[in-house]
C-alpha cells in the first residue's frame, strides 16, 4: 500500500519527509470492469425509476395471462396469477438493494468513524469501545438477526434495513480500526503531529485518503452480502411481507411451482446472481487496483 500511502502525503508529510518518487501507474480498471459498472448502474436505474418506467403494477393480476411464457407483451412471462414477472424483477430490486445500501450507510456510517477514532486516540475510549464491540462479536449475527425480526413485527423495509445495519457495526468497526491502525504509524501521521496538525486535520487529511480504498473495497462488497442475507431472510419468512416483491420473495414464492413455470425462479435468481457477481467483482477490482492488502484483525 505504500503507493497509495506516498500520493495521499499532504503538506505536513512533505515537509518532514521530502518529496517522495513519483509512484508507478496502477494497471487500468478494464473493460470488464466498466461493464459491471455499467449493469449495477442499469439496476440502480431501474430501482430508483420504477414507478415512472413503462411497466405494469408488480402487484396487477392479469386473469387472462397466468403463467404464461416469455413473450412481446411479457418480457419474463407471467406468474400464477398473471402478475408481471419482469415487472416485478424491477421493483423487487428496489428492496434488494435498499436492504444492502441502507444497512452499509448505518454500520459504515457508525462503525467507520468510530473505528478510525479509536485507533487515532487509542488508551480507555479504545480498550473500551474494543472490548465491547469484540464481545458483540462473540453472537453470530445472522442469528441475532434472524431473532429480532421474527419478534419485531410488522415487519417492513425500514425495521430489516435498521437490524441488519446494527448487526453489521462491529465487524466493521473491527476493519476499520485494524486498517486505521496500519497507517497511524506511518511517518507522515507522525510528521502531522510534530508539526501541530490538530486531531480533525490528521483524521481527514492524513488517514481517510489512506484508509479510503479499504473503506469502499469493503462497502461494496458489504452491499453484495447484505443483498444475499435478505435473500435468505425471504426464505424463512422474514423479509418484507407479500404481495410486495423482492428478488428474495420472488424465489421462494416460485419454488412451489417451478415445475409448472420455472421462469418464476430462473430471472429473479438471474437477477440476484448478476448482481452479486458485478458488486463482488467491482470490489475485488478495486482493492487490487488501489493495492489493498488483507488486514489483519
Amino acid at each position: 500500500m505504500s503507493e497509495i500511502f506516498a500520493e495521499s502525503l499532504s503538506s505536513y508529510g512533505r515537509q518532514f519527509l521530502g518529496q517522495v518518487e513519483k509512484p508507478e501507474e496502477r494497471e487500468p480498471l478494464g473493460i470488464l470492469f466498466w461493464i459491471c459498472v455499467g449493469w449495477i448502474g442499469l439496476n440502480l436505474f431501474g430501482a430508483i425509476f420504477a414507478n415512472v418506467l413503462p411497466l405494469q403494477s408488480p402487484i396487477y393480476e392479469n386473469f387472462t395471462a397466468i403463467s404464461a411464457g416469455p413473450s412481446i407483451h411479457h418480457l419474463f412471462g407471467t406468474d400464477e396469477i398473471g402478475r408481471d414477472i419482469f415487472s416485478r424483477v424491477v421493483y423487487g430490486s428496489r428492496i434488494s438493494i435498499s436492504a444492502g445500501v441502507g444497512s452499509m450507510i448505518i454500520g459504515f456510517g457508525i462503525g467507520a468513524p468510530l473505528g478510525m477514532l479509536t485507533a487515532y486516540r487509542r488508551g480507555r475510549f479504545d480498550t473500551m469501545v474494543t472490548t465491547v464491540m469484540y464481545t458483540l462479536l462473540a453472537f453470530p449475527a445472522i442469528v441475532a438477526t434472524i431473532a429480532v425480526l421474527s419478534f419485531w413485527v410488522p415487519r417492513d423495509l425500514f425495521k430489516i434495513i435498521v437490524v441488519i445495519g446494527i448487526a453489521s457495526i462491529p465487524i466493521i468497526y473491527r476493519i476499520i480500526r485494524a486498517a486505521t491502525l496500519s497507517v497511524a504509524s506511518r511517518d507522515f501521521v507522525i510528521a502531522a503531529k510534530v508539526q501541530g496538525a490538530s486531531d480533525r486535520r490528521i483524521l481527514f487529511k492524513e488517514l481517510l485518503p489512506n484508509v479510503a480504498p479499504i473503506l469502499v473495497s469493503f462497502l461494496i462488497i458489504g452491499i453484495a452480502t447484505v443483498v444475499t442475507l435478505e435473500g435468505a431472510l425471504a426464505f424463512l419468512g422474514l423479509s418484507v411481507s407479500p404481495p410486495t416483491p423482492s428478488w428474495g420473495n420472488m424465489i421462494n414464492e416460485g419454488r412451489s411451482v417451478m415445475a409448472q413455470n420455472p421462469w418464476l425462479v430462473i430471472f429473479p435468481s438471474l437477477a440476484l446472481c448478476l448482481f452479486l457477481l458485478c458488486l463482488n467483482f467491482i470490489g475485488d477490482r478495486l482493492r487490487t487496483h488501489f493495492d489493498v492488502a488483507e488486514v489483519k484483525i
